[in-house]
């Protein structure tokens, strides 16, 4: 199966390109681009690199039970939540079971299952519709097809668009065999935005970020929400070690100040709006988005490798099947000044 492409800087690609890793700016990843809190450094920098991490994650489980409200033995912490989709996959797909995606979207979804034996259905939404999701539409593919999964991700990447949690709700109560996986990994992006976990039902299984709201990229932390049975599951599937003890010190320490997090995509909002106005004077016609992230209409490849040669990075969206169009995500208002002044020399 060919590998997946993904944002972030590609270290191989700048090196065969001559370019200086340290001298591109990324606006291929959607994460916090004002960083961590300073007790989340403070925290790493007194972990003792000598010693295994708490195989169990307790200090970090004991965290984010006390911030979600939820018992710990419905959370489980992970590497990221592209392991949890590979845990999901792995703990809940057998040969020959069907598997819905919601697209267009994140690819890991469709690999995980399809590498498990899974037959997969893409649901790709309507570009005319701005690729907001219809639910009566899904609904229709639910009840055709039965599946054993379904992966919904909410808010969605690349495209911004966002789903009620009711809507999920409606799904899961009506379709109870299957098991309906979101993430939620950009849900702190999106302002008064309602969580799954509100939909009270035990066929729901949440996946969050800490990667990407409380800017921990560098050390991979994401966690599952679920009922009991399938946050088992998941852990019985799961390597021992598989959060690292930096990743997991960071993570009690960025749940203990979330008033850094908040003030940070406060401001990254404010400078989405002023991005999308900028762009949009440029002749360009962002695609409406939820999130600080959105796509952008051009010749996908041509436009990223021209602002690449100008030391900005845009994510290339051919690999979620939409090659005439760039995801953007907003960065700091100096950084996006920058930007708008390398698209104005490309276009």
């Amino acid at each position: 199966m060919k590998l997946a492409a993904h944002g972030a800087l590609d270290f191989a690609e700048l090196r065969r390109l001559g370019l200086d890793p340290d001298g591109i700016l990324d606006f291929s990843a959607n994460i916090n681009p004002y960083g961590p809190d300073e007790a989340v450094r403070e925290a790493v920098a007194g972990v003792p690199l000598d010693r295994y991490p708490d195989r169990q994650c307790l200090a970090l489980g004991s965290a984010l039970q006390e911030f979600l409200g939820v018992s710990g033995d419905c959370i489980l912490p992970a590497n990221g939540v592209s392991e949890l989709i590979w845990l999901t996959a792995l703990a809940f797909v057998r040969p020959g079971d069907r598997v819905l995606v919601l697209g267009p979207t994140y690819c890991e979804y469709a690999r995980a299952a399809k590498l498990m034996g899974a037959r997969i259905t893409i649901w790709a939404a309507r570009e005319e519709a701005d690729f907001v999701l219809e639910p009566a539409a899904v609904g229709g593919h639910l009840k055709a097809l039965r599946p054993r999964l379904a992966f919904v991700c909410n808010p969605n990447n690349p495209t911004g668009a966002v789903l009620g949690p009711d809507v999920i709700g409606d799904w899961a109560r009506e379709h109870p065999r299957t098991l309906f996986v979101v993430d939620e990994a950009y849900l702190p992006f999106a302002a008064g935005l309602d969580s799954a976990l509100d939909c009270s039902t035990d066929n729901v299984l949440v996946l969050r970020s800490m990667t990407k709201d409380f800017a921990l990229a560098g050390l991979r932390l994401g966690y599952a929400v679920g009922a009991e049975r399938l946050i088992t599951a998941l852990r019985r599937a799961q390597p021992p070690w598989s959060v690292n003890a930096l990743a997991q010190a960071a993570g009690v320490a960025a749940l203990r100040n979330p008033a850094h997090r908040k003030l940070s995509l406060e401001r990254l909002a404010l400078a989405k709006q002023e991005l999308v106005h900028g762009l949009t004077g440029l002749g360009l016609a962002p695609v409406p988005s939820a999130m600080h992230f959105f796509l952008v209409p051009c010749d996908g490849a041509a436009f990223r490798q021209a602002l690449l040669e100008r030391g900005m990075l845009v994510r290339d969206c051919a690999s979620f099947g939409l090659p005439a169009y760039v995801r953007i995500a907003t960065r700091r208002p100096e950084e996006n000044e920058r930007l708008l002044a390398a698209v104005r020399e490309v276009i």
